[in-house]
């Protein structure tokens, strides 16, 4: 038996529909009834017989911070895929995302342990990596996390679950995490992840940084994480990404796919300070949501380049090109757009 936690999210949804080609029997986790009809969606993106695949799925409604009842779903369980997670960049967040990823995580592992658990793979991100200072030298999987760095609330509580996965193969867990970059992926179009990107680009985004990021595509995640599992590699972590690119190219390459407008305006560092400090002020003064926090300016005007050598190497992994992806991704949502 296998269990997928979190399995209503991009990564969770695309790893099931690819965990059912073969004759497993797959459990997965939800929190509430209504993100279900997302992962029937996915399905239907890449098979007319997705109902019947979906049925193969034993469904458990379950939070990972609620011990009691996240015990009863380890039942008969040999491995696991922990991808459920809070994402966000909002400072005030930070209790919240410190209970789900990391008392959440330390929770799975917890239960990994006591249910002899054979492998674990966990869902992290390059967010909890560290930074190199010459930004022009490649960020790989063992460059140092630094406490003392401006990190957004986000990547430290990914790097705080890491922690707890390293805690338990200390304690005789065998587990793999994965650190993917912003991952290209279709059918969350509104929920913050990649998909609000195509959705803000379709809509009409002028504007564009200097920074730039890493990408990679769903499947290509999904397809590292189980080929991961398959092996007899053990206590290893992973950097996912297909290409490094800034901010600009991604977002005129994904207004070409999508038949809208690349012209954008570039927003400046300076431009950018004064955004997030009216953000923060309109937090205070009228309780609205952040938009823009200080660490998230600061990502948007810095540029990361990670090496994903360490993957290549291990499973002689080619990955799909990011404009491949990024017309894939497009494509499928032009299509929900005209149903």
């Amino acid at each position: 038996m296998i269990l997928v936690t979190g399995g209503t999210g991009l990564v969770g949804s695309h790893l099931l529909y690819k965990l059912l080609q073969t004759e497993e029997k797959i459990r997965a986790t939800y929190r509430r009834a209504h993100k279900l009809d997302a992962v029937k969606h996915v399905f239907s993106y890449y098979s007319e017989n997705w109902e019947t695949l979906y049925s193969k799925i034993e469904w458990v409604e379950a939070d990972i911070i609620d011990i009691p009842r996240l015990q009863k779903v380890f039942k008969d369980v040999e491995y696991v895929y922990h991808c459920a997670a809070f994402i966000s960049f909002e400072p005030n967040k930070y209790p919240e995302l410190r209970k789900i990823n990391i008392e959440g995580t330390a929770n799975i592992v917890n239960l990994c342990i006591t249910n002899k658990i054979k492998k674990l793979c966990y869902v992290s991100s390059i967010a909890a990596i560290g930074q190199t200072v010459n930004p022009e030298i490649l960020i790989i999987e063992d460059t140092a996390w630094n406490p003392e760095d401006d990190n957004s609330v986000y990547a430290i509580t990914k790097y705080g679950a890491e922690l707890e996965v390293w805690r338990g193969t200390q304690e005789g867990l065998d587990a793999i995490i994965v650190n993917p970059g912003i991952i290209l992926g279709p059918g969350f179009w509104r929920n913050g992840g990649s998909g609000s990107l195509f959705h803000q680009i379709y809509k009409g985004l002028a504007f564009y940084t200097k920074g730039g990021s890493s990408y990679v595509d769903v499947f290509d995640v999904v397809d590292i994480m189980v080929q991961l599992m398959q092996s007899d590699i053990k206590n290893e972590g992973y950097i996912l990404i297909s290409e490094n690119m800034s901010f600009k190219d991604f977002t005129e390459i994904t207004a070409e796919a999508l038949g809208v407008s690349k012209k954008q305006k570039l927003v400046k560092p300076w431009q950018l300070s004064i955004l997030w400090r009216l953000d923060w002020l309109k937090q205070k003064v009228f309780g609205k949501r952040r938009r823009l926090s200080k660490q998230l300016a600061n990502t948007l005007t810095s540029v990361t380049l990670h090496d994903n050598s360490k993957i290549k190497n291990a499973l002689d992994f080619e990955f799909k090109s990011v404009t491949d992806s990024i017309k894939r991704v497009s494509e499928l949502y032009l299509k929900d757009k005209k149903v």
